[in-house]
């Protein structure tokens, strides 16, 4: 009589290379050698179904219909989630609807739209579903990962348009003059140092760059602060880059430097200089010291400088 533990160790030491139709065959060769009551004790041993096993003992009694390589017969296995639960996909559809996404009173905000807060809210109307089931319904729906767009800029003077227009005609009757435009702005500050900053760069196999571990700034260089200046008539560039404060003493600066030593070159006949600045800042329309360095380089230079400040949240 043949030991109900010795098939199932014939069994465990197949199993890593059996698929799910090998798999019972083995079983249901065990069981036809067997005979009488060979079935139940095999699948007692193996843990294989009763019905897999008929199954098998079918094919190997008819080798010859089941001579292709498929595991399963066509339409076998089980079926999808959607076809048992029919209202799985409406539903989720629902909670991420555009339209009430941004509702305080909806399912979800954007501020846990996951597939995982996805498949507990689901989870809890009732579906049965997983976070990796709730990824490939969203593919399914055309959904796909994205960043946040800016597209809403609050309100709007009523002015607003008007002041871009009034540049705009400024703008063009100094470039028609042969007077230089230059649009002015303070960039990015960043610390001085070897720190880490974004990008790659060649460098041997498994020897990248060190750079410190934490941004703290190292006192004895500071900080840089770019002050990007761009003359409209030429389309070209200037940038000075200060380790001080980003003060409206350096943003002057920055304008005196430019002119001795493009500006003045480029546009020996000047009467006027026009610049163009958002309205916060070094530059800002309501810093004082600002126009009064602006008057400096005025008398200095002997231009006549004119400012056209852009409306607040204007982004250069």
């Amino acid at each position: 009589m043949v030991d109900q533990s010795e098939i199932g160790t014939r069994y465990q030491m197949l199993s890593p290379f059996l698929n799910e139709r090998t798999r019972r065959l083995a079983a249901a060769a065990e069981a036809a050698a067997l005979g009488r009551g060979g079935l139940s004790l095999v699948s007692r041993a193996t843990g294989v179904s009763r019905r897999a096993i008929r199954s098998g003992l079918a094919q190997l009694q008819s080798p010859e219909t089941s001579s292709d390589e498929r595991i399963r017969r066509a339409g076998g296995g089980r079926r999808k989630t959607v076809a048992t639960d029919t209202t799985l996909k409406s539903d989720l559809e629902r909670v991420i609807d555009p339209v009430t996404r941004g509702d305080p009173e909806s399912p979800l905000r954007w501020t846990c739209k996951s597939v995982r807060k996805l498949a507990e809210e689901l989870r809890g109307m009732g579906h049965a579903t997983s976070r990796r089931r709730v990824a490939e319904l969203l593919h399914e729906l055309g959904y796909s990962l994205q960043a946040n767009r800016k597209s809403f800029e609050g309100k709007s003077h009523p002015d607003r348009n008007a002041q871009f227009e009034h540049i705009n005609a400024e703008v063009q009757a100094a470039l028609k003059s042969g007077d230089p435009v230059i649009s002015v702005d303070a960039k990015k500050k960043e610390l001085i140092g070897d720190f880490k900053n974004a990008g790659r760069e060649w460098q041997p196999e498994g020897e990248p760059e060190p750079v410190r571990v934490y941004d703290f700034i190292i006192p004895a260089l500071g900080r840089d602060t770019p002050y990007g200046i761009y003359d409209m008539g030429r389309n070209a560039g200037w940038v000075n880059v200060g380790t001080d404060h980003d003060t409206a003493a350096f943003a002057v600066a920055s304008i005196r430097r430019w002119w001795y030593s493009m500006g003045k070159a480029n546009y020996p006949r000047a009467e006027r200089l026009l610049i163009t600045a958002d309205g916060g800042g070094s530059n800002g329309s309501r810093v004082r010291l600002w126009k009064v360095e602006l008057q400096r380089l005025a008398d200095e230079t002997g231009l006549a400088v004119a400012v056209c400040h852009f409306p607040p949240g204007t982004s250069k």
